[in-house]
This record gives structure tokens, C-alpha cells and sequence, in this order.
């Protein structure tokens, strides 16, 4: 089991590199993570939401992901509260204080699905969720040490180099951990370092000085991650503007973002540059696209985003002659009006759209989640991607739907075709529907098969593991 000394330490990825690995290895792997909190969430092939980490490492363990892999997921709605999904389906909603009531009695979960998961496996590499040493969530705890000493899973530290401090962080883990959950860590990782590993020589002693830990190695900053789709909005604090490029796309960062990594296939795109517009920030002049993201809690969402004054931003954008694509929730905000009558959101009952599309949604209890194959209607090539909502969209420009999904429409354009949204995930990951709509801009040659080039990345990054990790430390891992 990998646990971090903090959130965003590399974990995910290193845990992917290692399932990758014990592929290539020949070994039969599988990703587990007990606990995950991210509204960047996939479908499994078994038909559940899972994080996007967890569909990323069976991709990477080359085995059909499962809502087994993630058994409980935190969808954040609010500042204080999440939805609570248990074994790919919703169980309910919960703020801080209760869930942490409800943590005891998810633990039963978490253990028939690591039961199920490590059947036939040669090898179950597990993800742990922020840091052991936030003792005061100890009690109940069942995302670190909870988990590692009921399941007796032997865990290895992984501490980020480029973030600064990995000495006092390992060190005061070290200090700060229970008996019975020091006995636990057979060693750490030093992730994302930059230059000449010997620098750290005297580093790794002095860690070895103050805890007894062996080092099980430094692996360097791997540039291949940047290709894999990312987890959570907090890599969005990373994320800066490049210039130069032919077509400028904006994406504002919804406060309730989610799945953001629909356009990390743009992204790939050499002529693409993406600007992650942050709030405060207007809507850049020069942007030729804007996407609209999907959103956790769509009515919060819109009010904020006229609050950043990214409506009039959105008009101007228009009115220049410029597009817009909204996916999932940003499609819902670019209607006439949303109703949640039931409340389902929590806060306001309705709000007036954005007004880009003759459309309503209306809020219901039921939610989609599944995977699809789709046709664009638009420019006549297949497409593949998922759908994971809440709601129901209806109106004039429904009857231009740009997306059919297993025979029925999808979605909304405007008479103009400047404006459109769709339910469908993953657009832009469909090679033929990228090429086309880089063609409309006036790009040629986009298209490439992204899907090859994350699966590349992940050998690459397999790799890399094997180069620098321990040899002993990984011949008894892989063994």
C-alpha cells in the first residue's frame, strides 16, 4: 500500500507505473483504493462510478476496472458535505461531521470489495487517501491505517521532494504515527525529484537516522504523467497558460468542477493551447472556444459563475463570433432555466440560465451512469465516452441534438451552431470527433490516437520505476 505524507504527492501515478510494471512483468495486478474524494469520477466496465484514478490503473494493470477498485467515493457538493458513493452506486449525502460517523460502518464495504478484488491476483497494489498522519481522523479511519492494519497489507511512505520539507515529513510521520501503525511501513519512496539524485545522499541517511526507514528509491520528476488524464482539480493550481498556439480554448474553473479531464485530449493536441480560467480571472479575449465543464452542484455553480462576471465575459464571446461547448452540468447551465424541485442540490430550487440554448433542466433523484458509444450528428463519426448525471434537458434546440447515444438524441445546439452541450463525457477522447472539430478552426492534422499515447506514457513511466526503484526492494514486490 502507497500512502503519501500529504494529498498530491504523486501516489496515483506511481501506483499506475507499478501496475504497469507487474503487467509487463507478466503478473496478474490489480489498483485498490479504499477511500477516494474526487468529482473527476469514471464508469467502470462493470457499470459504477469510480475515481478516474482507479479506471487509469486497471488501464494501467491491463484488467477491466470494477467498482471494487474504489469502493467508497466522495463526490464534494459543498464545502462541507459530499455525496456518498458505496460500490459504484449512490448511498446517500453526508457533511464532514457525519460522514465521519458513517466511516465505522463503511469499513465492511471496503473489505468485501479488497476480498474481491485480490481474488486470482498475483499482486493488489493499494492507494491510500491523503496522510497517515492526520491522527485526529484516526478513529473509524478506513482510506490509510484503518485500512492497512485490518487488511495486514504492508505500507511504503511516498514523500514529494518538489513541495520542499520531505525530510520533516517523513520524519514527523514517523514521530506522529501510533505503534501499531509504525510497524506497518516497511520503507518510503522520495517522488519527483529534479537533478542529481547523489544531492540526496546525506537526506536519505538522516531519514534512516531519525526513523530506521530504508529508502526504496528517489524517482525522479516523470515528464510522461503530463500525458495521463488528470485526477483531481487540485493539480488546476498547476495548470498555466502557454501562448503561441493556434487555437486558444478557455475553461473556467467551476468551484464544484468535475471531470475536468475531458479535455486533457486537447490538451495533447500540439496547436491547442487550454487556459483554466481561475476565479477572479476574466475570460480571455482570444479564446476561439469556450468549454464549460462539468459540475458537481450546477445551480451553485452557475450563480457563481455570474458572479465572476464570466456570463457578460461568455456574451462578449458570443457576440465576437466565438464558440461554446458545454458538457454535462455546463450543458444544463447553458439553458433558459434549472429546477431542482426535489431539492436534490440542496439551497436554491431554480435559476435562470445563461440563455445560449432553448432548453430547461429539471433535477431528478435518478442518476445515469453508464459508458457509451455514440455518433456525432455533427460531423458524422463514431464516438465513445460515458455519462454520469442527475437531471433531464428538454426544449426547441434539443431537436438539432449534435450526439446520438445508442440510437437516441443527445444534447442541444443553437440555430447558429455556435453554441452546443451534450451529456456525453469524454467527447474530445474520440480521435475522429477531435480531428473534426480542430478542422472547423482551421487546424489540420489533429486526431492522433490519444488513447495510445496515455498507454505509451504509462510504459514509459513503468520504466522509469524500473530503472530507479531498489532492486531487492522491487524483486520481492515483483517476485
Amino acid at each position: 500500500m502507497l500512502q503519501g505524507t500529504g494529498s498530491d504527492v504523486g501516489k496515483s501515478v506511481l501506483v499506475a507505473g507499478l501496475c504497469r510494471l507487474a503487467s509487463n512483468r507478466g503478473l496478474s495486478v490489480k489498483p485498490f483504493k479504499p477511500q477516494n474524494m474526487s468529482n473527476n469520477a469514471a464508469v467502470s466496465d462493470d457499470g459504477g462510478e469510480i475515481g478516474r484514478a482507479q479506471w487509469l490503473q486497471a488501464l494501467a494493470a491491463r484488467v477491466p476496472s470494477s467498482v471494487h477498485m474504489n469502493p467508497v467515493l466522495l463526490k464534494p457538493q459543498s464545502d462541507v458535505g459530499s455525496q456518498v458513493v458505496v460500490q459504484g452506486r449512490v448511498a446517500g449525502q453526508a457533511r464532514g461531521k457525519e460522514y465521519q460517523a458513517l466511516k465505522p460502518g463503511l469499513l465492511g464495504s471496503v473489505m468485501e470489495s479488497f476480498e474481491l478484488v485480490s481474488a486470482g491476483a498475483d499482486l493488489v497494489i493499494v492507494e491510500g487517501a491523503g496522510s497517515p498522519a492526520e491522527i485526529n481522523l484516526r478513529a473509524g479511519d478506513i482510506a490509510n491505517m484503518g485500512f492497512a492494519t485490518r487488511a495486514g497489507v504492508p505500507v511504503v511512505l511516498v514523500g514529494d521532494i518538489d513541495r520542499g520539507g520531505v525530510i520533516a515529513s517523513l520524519v514527523g510521520t514517523h514521530a506522529i504515527l501510533s505503534d501499531e501503525d509504525r510497524r506497518m511501513v516497511t520503507g518510503y519512496l522520495i517522488n519527483k525529484f529534479r537533478g542529481d539524485v547523489t544531492l540526496f545522499d546525506d537526506g536519505i541517511a538522516s531519514i534512516r537516522t531519525f526513523t530506521g526507514w530504508p529508502c526504496f528509491g528517489v524517482v525522479p520528476w516523470l515528464k510522461s504523467a503530463g500525458r495521463l488524464p488528470a485526477e483531481d482539480s487540485v493539480v488546476l493550481e498547476r495548470l498555466a497558460r502557454g501562448g503561441g498556439k493556434a487555437l486558444k480554448v478557455a475553461v473556467p474553473v467551476l468551484s464544484r468542477i468535475a471531470n475536468f479531464d475531458d479535455l486533457d485530449p486537447l490538451a495533447a493536441e500540439p496547436d491547442v493551447e487550454i487556459v483554466f480560467v481561475r476565479p477572479g480571472t476574466p475570460l480571455p479575449d482570444d479564446a476561439a472556444l469556450v468549454v464549460i465543464p462539468g459540475s458537481k452542484s450546477t445551480i451553485a455553480d452557475l450563480e457563481d459563475f455570474r458572479r465572476q462576471g464570466w456570463d457578460r465575459d461568455l456574451d462578449r464571446h458570443i457576440r465576437r463570433g466565438g464558440r461554446v461547448i458545454g458538457i454535462c452540468g455546463g450543458y444544463q447551465m447553458l439553458g433558459t432555466r434549472v429546477i431542482d424541485p426535489l431539492g436534490i442540490e440542496g439551497g436554491k430550487r431554480e435559476i435562470e440560465g445563461l440563455g445560449l440554448l432553448s432548453v430547461e433542466t429539471e433535477m431528478a433523484p435518478e442518476k445515469t451512469v453508464r459508458n457509451s458509444r455514440a455518433w456525432s450528428r455533427e460531423y458524422g463519426v463514431l464516438l465513445e465516452g460515458y455519462e454520469i448525471h442527475l437531471g433531464r434537458t428538454a426544449g426547441i434546440d434539443c431537436g438539432r441534438a449534435p450526439v446520438e447515444i445508442d440510437g437516441r438524441r443527445d444534447g442541444a445546439m443553437s440555430a447558429d451552431g455556435r453554441v452546443m452541450g451534450t451529456y456525453l463525457h469524454g467527447l474530445f477522447g474520440s480521435d475522429p470527433y477531435r480531428a473534426e472539430l480542430l478542422r472547423s478552426f482551421g487546424i489540420e492534422g489533429g486526431g492522433g490516437n490519444y488513447r495510445q499515447s496515455v498507454d505509451a506514457a504509462l510504459d514509459e513511466i513503468a520504466a522509469e520505476l524500473d530503472a530507479v526503484l531498489d532492486r531487492v526492494w522491487l524483486e520481492t514486490l515483483l517476485g
